[in-house]
């Protein structure tokens, strides 16, 4: 990733100045002014929401080039504090993809961090998919097979073709966005690293979802592109199954989806696990592929994961891949007991919060986001991500 420094053709006196530093040193972003965002959104007005999370509100609005936008205003109190949002316009600012959400730019007068993003009109797959309310979008076979795709070319494109590589940290349903052709956008860089060249992984803070979160990358604090591909596993078999990663309100032996997905790959009954929403309008032996490629992603040894790349291929049929390869995944089970084998209290440097809401949409509400510092010791409690009638 090149350099960066700002394209601002706009007034920028009243811009933060400790932001305005950092800031100065970026380009490809247009800095907005409040008011244009408030004429954008009419004020910010409530009609005009379009999602709500732990880091504040998303409005639609009009820019003034007639563009329609997404504007993600950050509370004052958000979770995200100034190195996020800065993490957020330098990793997204430089890069451009089809199945990635587009930065027009941000505005940063006053107290205000606020970013703006291309509108997408479908909001995200949690919403939409996996929400569990009524949507009237149709996820046929066809669409959920480009869905998977497209995801997975979004992120082979973020870790193996930009420079520095780039580790997204938060691949889940609730940061995928669907465009009005359910085309799909990977959106939310906040928690994004930028992977040195020649480093094998980088030791940091744990954050991440509940559900997604790679076992290797929970305990050790050590991230790599495979931790990525761990929670992009979990994303797949959800999508093919319709159904969130956790549901504590089905029997104790389907609540965990990985957990379930690997009792039926034994079972050579992966096909059972297939959205029932389909009614049975779908290439059962392409699912079945799908679910195991899902589990190919979430072994538990990091080294076994393929590259987005070669899951690509996989996906589209280009590569075949050994089925009596497939480990068993690192399940979220394992987590909840390794909770009361260690420390039952939580550390203070180990928190729960609501999760991070996307770029265009809206987050649901069970979801939940953890962060900590990184450890060699288990001291978290994980808790159920999601809870949806079956």
């Amino acid at each position: 990733m090149t350099c960066l420094s700002f394209l601002c053709g706009r007034n920028s006196a009243q811009s933060d100045p400790v932001l305005g530093d950092e800031l100065s040193g970026m380009q490809n972003v247009t800095l907005y002014s409040y008011k244009e965002l408030t004429i954008a959104t009419n004020g910010f007005s409530p009609a005009n929401k379009i999602g709500e999370g732990g880091f504040g509100s998303v409005y639609k609005g009009k820019l003034r080039n007639g563009q329609m936008a997404a504007i993600k205003v950050l509370s004052a109190d958000s979770r995200q504090g100034v190195r996020e949002f800065l993490t957020e316009i330098q990793v997204i600012s430089d890069i451009e993809h089809e199945n990635l959400v587009k930065l027009y730019g941000c505005c940063v007068e006053q107290n205000q961090r606020i970013l703006i993003y291309n509108y997408l009109e479908n909001n995200s797959l949690a919403t939409t998919l996996l929400g569990g309310g009524h949507c009237s979008i149709h996820f046929s076979w066809k669409t959920r097979v480009k869905i998977c795709t497209g995801v997975a070319r979004g992120l082979a494109y973020l870790h193996e073709e930009v420079r520095p590589h780039i580790v997204h940290r938060d691949i889940k349903a609730s940061n995928i966005l669907l465009d009005k052709y359910l085309s799909p956008k990977i959106s939310d860089f906040g928690l994004a690293k930028l992977m040195p060249p020649n480093m094998t992984h980088v030791s940091t803070r744990v954050a991440g979802t509940i559900g997604y979160l790679a076992p290797e990358y929970a305990i050790r604090g050590q991230l790599t592109r495979r931790a990525d591909i761990y929670s992009f596993g979990v994303l797949l078999i959800e999508i093919v199954s319709g159904r969130c990663n956790t549901n504590t309100r089905l029997p104790i032996e389907e609540q965990y989806i990985l957990e379930r997905t690997w009792q039926l790959y034994e079972r050579n009954e992966l096909v059972l696990l297939v959205d029932t929403a389909l009614n049975g309008d779908f290439d059962a032996e392409q699912a079945c592929k799908f679910f195991k490629i899902g589990l190919l992603c979430t072994q538990d040894s990091p080294k076994l994961r393929p590259s987005m790349s070669t899951v690509v291929r996989m996906l589209t049929g280009e590569r075949d891949f050994d089925e009596d390869a497939i480990t068993k995944p690192g399940l979220i089970s394992d987590f909840m007991d390794l909770k009361i084998k260690s420390d039952p209290k939580p550390k203070p440097n180990a928190h729960l919060t609501s999760s991070n809401f996307n770029s265009s949409g809206s987050d649901t509400a069970a979801n939940s986001t953890w962060t900590s510092a990184p450890s060699s010791h288990a001291t978290f409690s994980f808790t159920a991500v999601y809870d949806r009638s079956s």
